[in-house]
């Protein structure tokens, strides 16, 4: 059992970050008003979380104007899609173990 949680990857434990990456990885650019709607959270939850994931480069950031209004968006980058899958196989690994 102890290989099975080896595969996990500890920055996507949290439910917030896990529910970010979902949404990531099946949308190109995401703003932050969307995930904060999508995943029902905080500004600050928020922000804090993808500040995390921004750190291990799993997102990346743009920020603009669109008219006068500032808008930030998000996107998962190649590295960040990489380890998350990774992290989804080794769930469906444990998940598939036990039958």
């Amino acid at each position: 059992m102890k290989e099975l949680l080896a595969g996990l990857n500890k920055h996507f434990e949290n439910r917030i970050r896990l529910g970010i990456m979902s949404v990531l990885l099946v949308n190109d650019w995401v703003d932050f008003s969307t995930l904060k709607d999508t995943l029902d959270l905080t500004d600050g939850n928020l922000a804090s979380n993808i500040k995390a994931l921004e750190k291990e480069n799993y997102i990346e950031v743009k920020k603009q104007f669109l008219g006068k209004k500032p808008n930030t968006s998000y996107r998962a980058t190649l590295e960040g899609r990489k380890a998350f899958e990774e992290h989804l196989k080794a769930l469906e690994n444990i998940i598939n173990s036990n039958q």
